[in-house]
């Protein structure tokens, strides 16, 4: 491997590293935000019999019927369908994260929910707003940090992309929300409690404001305008990997007249990491400017005839 290394150019070596760094920040960051995402769980959302909606909630609710069961288990096996469902539609990178992330999601549930049965001190038994502030906002922060490395943990976000595909003039997130309400519904027939219920819906809707937080910022959209000598391949791979529209605009530099390509594309927060890790790779030096879109029309967004 070292040999290899070093027959290899400045520019291959570079790459390389960058690479091996990129790797080990997703290791790091997925096992925090996953860590983050179990600790809510456990430690403050199923204590008070709420639920934190998606996949999570139905193996919460099965452990509560079966509790031979371990949660962390039922939520890497509910998700194992999903998995295979999905690879063809969104690629082998992007679903081998997805696994890795639910996989670790699944072992931290299980190890701090065997942890509180030896010290129950871990576990949140006060006030129940507190309890829904606190793990709606630790769930929230650690999703986004998933997030921004291009990465979910599975569920209903997996859910409602393939659902986006039979349904495509239906938006991702009212599908992920529709689910959610489906199954925080379930649990509150289950547990027999309309409490249950409410401060469920108050948890799912402090996470999506974190999330929003942490991955830069409350608006859902963001425009980039990129300068970059390499705009074929920035821009073929910001299609190819992420579906999104990209524009080519002719600019002049308004010191050297030196005419350039811009693109211009609008993408989702989360999308916003991602999309520069693609500038990245084949440019060290743009120049990139990011803007906060109040409202976007058009495909993969709102639909025009929404706002009419």
């Amino acid at each position: 491997m070292q040999k290899e290394l070093k027959n290899r150019t400045p520019e291959e070596k570079k790459e390389f590293h960058r690479k091996a760094v990129n790797i080990a920040l997703d290791v790091l960051l997925c096992t925090l935000g996953t860590l983050m995402y179990a600790v809510s769980v456990v430690c403050f959302i199923r204590p008070m019999q709420f639920v934190p909606g998606g996949i999570t909630t139905l193996a919460i609710l099965i452990n509560y019927l079966l509790p031979v069961l371990p949660v962390g288990m039922l939520v890497f096996l509910i998700n194992v369908p999903l998995f295979i469902m999905s690879w063809k539609a969104f690629g082998f990178r992007f679903i081998a994260k997805t696994v890795v992330c639910s996989a670790l999601l699944s072992v931290f549930i299980d190890v701090l929910d065997y942890l509180s049965k030896k010290y129950p001190q871990m576990l949140f038994t006060g006030d129940k707003m507190l309890a829904v502030i606190f793990g709606g906002v630790i769930m929230g922060v650690g999703l986004g940090i998933v997030f921004l490395r291009g990465s979910t943990t599975g569920g209903t976000d997996i859910i409602g992309r393939l659902l986006r595909l039979k349904l495509p003039h239906i938006s991702v997130g009212k599908l992920v929300l529709a689910s959610d309400l489906v199954v925080i519904a379930l649990a509150g027939i289950m547990y027999k409690s309309f409490e249950t219920i409410l401060f469920s819906l108050v948890i799912v809707f402090i996470n999506s404001i974190a999330v929003d937080y942490v991955i830069s910022g409350r608006n859902n959209s963001k425009m980039l305008l990129i300068m970059t000598g390499k705009p074929k391949e920035i821009m073929g791979d910001i299609m190819a990997q992420m579906g999104r529209g990209v524009s080519v605009i002719d600019a002049v530099g308004g010191y050297t007249g030196e005419t350039h390509k811009m693109l211009l594309c609008v993408v989702r927060t989360h999308e916003v990491a991602q999309v520069r890790r693609i500038v990245s790779k084949y440019d060290e030096k743009p120049f990139i400017i990011i803007s906060d879109s109040k409202e976007v029309l058009g495909e993969g967004f709102k639909a025009h005839t929404d706002t009419l």
